[in-house]
């Protein structure tokens, strides 16, 4: 099976709207999972290596529908080097954060803005913010949205979004990861 990437498969969809593109490279794209869409979209490789890290891969790739709030590869660069160091050796920590991004269910954007939160299979809601400059996700603005996979939605962040914590010293203490 050929692979495109991201940017490729958003032309074809939006030319395929407009009936310039065949139908079946957007049919070959909804065929794919929430991993092998961002893996190949090529900005996604910090994202893949902690998905892989915390054993959340198969998670990913299962029946969904997921909606993932999926921070780039600068997102994760935007972290200090310690922490990301720090995440990648401790799964329970890296497992809660990885899972605050993502929301069980199917929330494309005209969803999510109209919600003001969406719990996350971390456990923690995030809060969504729409305001004249765009939508936000805590924090993180929201840069790219509706990015279609078999099992569910990307929307693409421009930073990571970590879950609350009980105490500011404790961080191992943020919450039911199920």
């Amino acid at each position: 099976m050929r692979r495109f990437p991201i940017a490729v498969v958003a032309v074809a969809v939006l030319l395929g709207g407009f009936g310039l593109v065949q139908m079946s490279r957007a049919e070959e794209v909804a065929k794919k999972d929430i991993v092998d869409v961002a893996v190949e979209a090529g900005s996604f490789k910090t994202l893949a290596k902690a998905l892989e890290v915390a054993g959340l891969v198969e998670t990913l790739k299962g029946k969904g529908p997921f909606t993932v709030f999926a921070p780039t590869d600068e997102a994760f660069a935007k972290l200090p080097k310690e922490t990301l160091e720090a995440l990648l050796k401790d799964k329970a920590k890296l497992t809660a954060v990885l899972t605050y991004h993502v929301v069980a269910g199917e929330y494309p954007a005209n969803k999510v803005v109209a919600s003001k939160s969406l719990k996350t299979v971390q456990g923690s809601p995030i809060k969504i913010t729409v305001t004249d400059a765009g939508v936000k996700v805590n924090q993180a603005k929201v840069v790219k949205t509706d990015i279609r996979a078999s099992n569910g939605i990307i929307h693409v962040i421009d930073a990571v979004i970590l879950p609350p914590e009980k105490s500011e010293s404790h961080a191992s203490s943020c919450g039911n990861m199920n």
